[in-house]
Formats: C-alpha cells, sequence, structure tokens
C-alpha cells in the first residue's frame, strides 16, 4: 500500500468516526431535550409519541456503541493479521500451516465484524431518523391538542 493510499484510508477512517460520534452525541441531545421539555409534563396518551421518540434515540445510541465496538474488534483483528503473516505472532511464529490457518480464522472473524459493525451502523441512523419523526408527530399532536382546547 502506498503512502498516498495509506493518508486516504486514515482520512476514511477518521471521517467515519467523526460521523458515528457526530450520531451518538445527536442521540444523547436528543434524549436531553426530550426529558427537559418533559420537566413538569404528567403522564397523558398524547406524550406516546414522545415516549417513542425517547426509546429510538436510545436504541440509536446502543447500536452506535456496538458499531464502535464491532469496528474497534475489526481493527484489533486485523493488527493480529499482519502480525501472523509477517511470522511475528508469538504462537504462530513462520509455520506455513499454522500462519494459513490462522490468517483464514482471522479474515472470517473480520468479515464477520465488519458485517455486523456495518448492520448496527445501518440502525444507529434508522433509530435517529425514526425518533426524529416520532418526535415531529409528538409536537404536531400536542399543536394540535392546544388549538382544540381553544
Amino acid at each position: 500500500m502506498s503512502e498516498a493510499e495509506r493518508e486516504v484510508f486514515r482520512q476514511f477512517r477518521q471521517a467515519q468516526d467523526k460521523y458515528v460520534y457526530f450520531l451518538l452525541a445527536a442521540a444523547g441531545a436528543a434524549i436531553g431535550l426530550a426529558v427537559n421539555q418533559t420537566q413538569t409534563a404528567t403522564l397523558r396518551w398524547s406524550e406516546l409519541p414522545l415516549a417513542c421518540a425517547v426509546i429510538c434515540w436510545a436504541l440509536s445510541f446502543v447500536f452506535g456503541c456496538r458499531h464502535l465496538a464491532y469496528q474497534t474488534s475489526s481493527l484489533y483483528a486485523n493488527l493480529a493479521l499482519f502480525k501472523v503473516e509477517s511470522g511475528r505472532y508469538p504462537q504462530i511464529g513462520e509455520h506455513p500451516q499454522m500462519m494459513s490457518a490462522a490468517s483464514q480464522g482471522i479474515r472470517d472473524a473480520i468479515a464477520s465484524n465488519s458485517n455486523r459493525a456495518n448492520r448496527f451502523g445501518k440502525l444507529q441512523f434508522v433509530f435517529l431518523v425514526s425518533g426524529a419523526v416520532s418526535y415531529l408527530a409528538w409536537h404536531v399532536a400536542e399543536m394540535w391538542l392546544r388549538t382544540v382546547k381553544n
């Protein structure tokens, strides 16, 4: 891999990380907003869309954390793969069959971790947006209820 390719990869990883952390922060802030807006509220059926929004945002946060965990596991496995394939992994050394078996096992783990990370990343976004839609539904319902009362 050339130095230019490494730099593009580094920038790509940084952009991915920033995106995931942005979504985590957005979910956390949205939960905080909902809590702040309902400090003096009483439980009513009209609050149900807001409860759905908070649950969606909480799930978005959890899925974002899981995404990061699997992404980190993939990176760790990738480092182990480099060690195995260069013969520097202590338990394997330069034994060809052991290197081949370990490399394949690590590649399978990386693929599995990557698939899970991608799935959790998609769920993180879907639940963040779902929470926003539920929040807007709650807001419109509250406006409508205030209009009907007057």
